[in-house]
């Protein structure tokens, strides 16, 4: 069997914490007995059509063969008549209870009908009756919604026998598989940029993808312990979660080919750009590279500090890398801080420092000549 499903279109309001707000409405029906699943969810994202999903096959009491969205962002990401593509999160859960998921065809009435049809009963029956009641809280809301579906379902039919309850007990019902026996689990999805140095950043901590992805954006599943990276639906790279700020989790198959050589080129070329500005930015560049745990994960950063100079000028850049350097601090957002307060020129409290001397500075040679290590 079929289960349609569709976001309703229609708000109704409720107060929570003195404030007006509004829920919207997710309604499924199946194929053949037209019997309705319909709940108020506090916006459309992502998180809540899943949850309209699972909660749909819990009041079903069980799972439909085939299930047919309308084309919302939220279920296709990109349309086609043979090979549409899920977001990988519907899929995820599509896969986890054995369905499969048909988007509607565009300019095909005949895939909407059952669902429109449904939503237009579902209004007229559930949020018609709601409009003019006062709900204190969210909860209050869904349990007057579940009451007025309950109603719906066993309403006589006007022009035939019985009820939609009934018609699913002798059809729908015994098609639908058994549910598991835990629920999906969704995670948390989020959305991150594959930067140069071929790591992802999540909560402070850097997570490497194949070096093939830099530059692309990717979305990230954080699940208990456990962090994927998928891009167009296809799994990445799976991480086990660290919460250790500023370190790195990275996998060797995803460094690039000739890792090493690669890294004392970039490492030479941002020194380079650095020294255009002057040799307290080269240094404060170096430094920051040799603070990280891998020097490609200070690319960004010292991308970020070259960039300063065309917004604040290179003697005001070059003053604050200075200071930077006599602070042991050389950060993007260090750097970037003084130059935004104009404290670059504040008088310091320590003995000012040449370049190239700073005892903590690997210096640009040491990148040209010794191995880089990750």
């Amino acid at each position: 069997g079929k289960m349609f499903v569709v976001w309703g279109g229609q708000t109704i309001e409720y107060y929570e914490h003195g404030e007006i707000n509004k829920a919207y409405l997710f309604v499924s029906a199946l194929g053949a007995s037209n019997y309705i699943f319909v709940q108020v969810y506090p916006n459309m994202k992502q998180q809540n059509f899943l949850a309209g999903h699972i909660e749909s096959f819990e009041y079903f009491g069980g799972i439909p063969e085939i299930i047919v969205p309308d084309n919302t962002k939220t279920a296709v990401i990109k349309t086609s008549l043979y090979d549409p593509e899920l977001n990988p999160a519907y899929q995820e859960l599509a896969e986890y209870y054995g369905t499969v998921v048909l988007p509607a065809r565009s300019r095909k009435p005949r895939d909407k009908a059952k669902v429109e049809n449904a939503v237009q009963f579902a209004q007229r029956w559930i949020f018609a009756a709601l409009r003019n009641m006062q709900f204190l809280s969210f909860g209050e809301l869904k349990n007057a919604v579940s009451t007025k579906l309950d109603e719906l379902n066993r309403r006589p039919f006007s022009k035939m026998d019985g009820c939609r309850r009934q018609l699913f007990e002798e059809t729908d019902k015994n098609a639908l598989r058994s549910l598991p026996e835990h629920r999906f689990s969704s995670g948390e999805w989020k959305k991150a940029t594959v930067h140069i140095d071929y790591h992802i950043q999540v909560d402070r901590h850097y997570y490497s993808v194949p070096y093939r992805y830099v530059g692309k954006l990717v979305e990230i599943r954080l699940a208990g312990s456990t962090l994927e990276v998928f891009s167009k639906g296809e799994r990445l790279a799976t991480h086990k979660r660290s919460y250790q700020k500023g370190r790195a989790t990275t996998l060797k198959e995803h460094m690039p080919k000739a890792h090493h050589l690669m890294i004392e080129t970039s490492s030479s070329e941002l020194i380079s750009q650095a020294e255009q500005t002057g040799p307290f930015c080269a240094e404060a560049v170096a430094y920051l590279m040799g603070k990280m745990p891998h020097p490609e994960m200070a690319f960004r950063g010292c991308q970020g500090i070259i960039r300063l100079g065309k917004k604040y000028g290179i003697e005001r850049l070059e003053q604050a890398c200075k200071k930077g350097l006599d602070l042991q601090d050389c950060r993007y957002r260090s750097i970037n801080s003084m130059l935004e307060n104009n404290m670059e020129d504040m008088d310091m409290s320590v003995n000012t420092l040449k370049p190239g001397n700073h005892r903590n500075i690997r210096g640009r040679n040491y990148y040209a000549k010794e191995d880089v290590t990750c």
